[in-house]
C-alpha cells in the first residue's frame, strides 16, 4: 500500500514538475518573441517598387491609419501630386491637388463619406516619437493653419489624414513636428528617380498664390500599397473631425483663406 502512494506521489511529482515547464516556457516564449513590423510594399507605375517598414511602436495611430487604408485599396491608382527635389515625394491625396483627405468610409465599410483627422504623433505634440526625418523616411502630412494665427497650434498638429511623404534627403527642420512612421529598406533608388520628373507650378497657383513648381508634368501613379502584418491587427486609428479653418476664417475676417493669402 506504502509503495503504491509511493508511486503515485511521484507520477503526481512528475506531472507538476511537466505542467510548470509546459507553462514556463509558454511564458517565456510569448516574452521573448519577436514581433516583426509591418512591411508595406508600394508599386509605382514606370517607377518600381518601394518596400517600407512601419514601425507601429513610435506612431500606432498612424500606422494603424496607413495599414488599414492600404489594405482597403485607398491608395491604389493615386498619384504624388508634390514633388520637391532634396526635400520629399508627396502622395495620398485623393484630389491630386494637396486638398484632399479620405473619409471614415475610407476606413471601414459602415463609415459615413465624412472626412477625418488623426492626432499628430510627435514630440511638440506630446508623443514621444524621435525618429528623424532622414533619407527615406516616410512622415504623414498635415495643414499648417498658424500662417492665418499662432493660437490654431493644436488644430495644425492633428489634422493629417491619408496624405504621406517620403524624404529624399536629410531635412532637420522636420523633425518633432511632423509624424514620421516608418522607413524604406527597399527601392530608395525608385525614390530618387520619381524626385527627378519634370514638375511645373500648379495650374491654380495665380488663384491660391502658391507659386511652388512641384507639380509633376506627366502623373506618377501609385499602382497599390499593400502592408504585411504578419497576423497582427493593428485595428483602426482614432479619428478627430477636422479643423474647418473655412468657418473659422470666415467668423474671423468675414472673408475665406484663399482671399486672404491673394492680398
Amino acid at each position: 500500500m506504502k509503495k503504491t502512494s509511493k508511486i503515485i506521489w511521484i507520477i503526481a511529482l512528475i506531472l507538476v514538475i511537466v505542467i510548470i515547464t509546459v507553462v514556463g516556457y509558454g511564458y517565456y516564449k510569448k516574452a521573448t518573441m519577436e514581433i516583426k513590423n509591418p512591411i508595406a510594399t508600394m508599386e509605382v507605375e514606370n517607377f518600381g517598387t518601394v518596400k517600407i517598414e512601419l514601425y507601429p511602436e513610435l506612431a500606432p495611430q498612424t500606422v494603424a491609419n496607413f495599414i488599414t487604408l492600404s489594405n482597403r485599396g485607398f491608395y491604389d491608382g493615386l498619384t504624388f501630386h508634390r514633388i520637391v527635389k532634396d526635400f520629399m515625394i508627396q502622395g495620398g491625396d485623393k484630389e491630386g491637388t494637396g486638398q484632399g483627405s479620405a473619409t471614415i468610409k475610407d476606413l471601414k465599410d459602415d463609415g459615413e463619406d465624412t472626412e477625418y483627422s488623426i492626432k499628430g504623433e510627435f514630440i511638440a505634440n506630446n508623443v514621444d516619437n524621435k525618429l528623424k526625418f532622414d533619407e527615406g523616411v516616410i512622415g504623414m502630412a498635415r495643414n499648417d493653419y498658424t500662417q492665418y494665427s499662432s493660437s490654431l497650434t493644436e488644430e495644425s498638429y492633428n489634422s493629417g489624414s491619408s496624405q504621406f511623404f517620403i524624404m529624399t534627403k536629410n531635412n532637420t527642420s522636420l523633425n518633432g513636428y511632423y509624424t514620421s512612421f516608418g522607413k524604406v529598406i527597399e527601392g530608395i533608388d525608385v525614390v530618387h528617380k520619381i524626385e527627378e520628373v519634370e514638375v511645373k507650378a500648379a495650374d491654380n497657383s495665380e488663384e491660391s498664390g502658391n507659386t511652388e513648381v512641384s507639380t509633376p508634368v506627366n502623373p506618377v501613379k501609385i499602382t497599390s500599397i499593400r502592408v504585411e502584418t504578419n497576423g497582427t491587427d493593428y485595428g483602426l486609428p482614432k479619428t478627430f473631425t477636422p479643423f474647418d479653418y473655412m468657418s473659422w476664417m470666415y467668423k474671423q475676417y468675414g472673408i475665406n483663406p484663399n482671399q486672404l493669402t491673394s492680398e
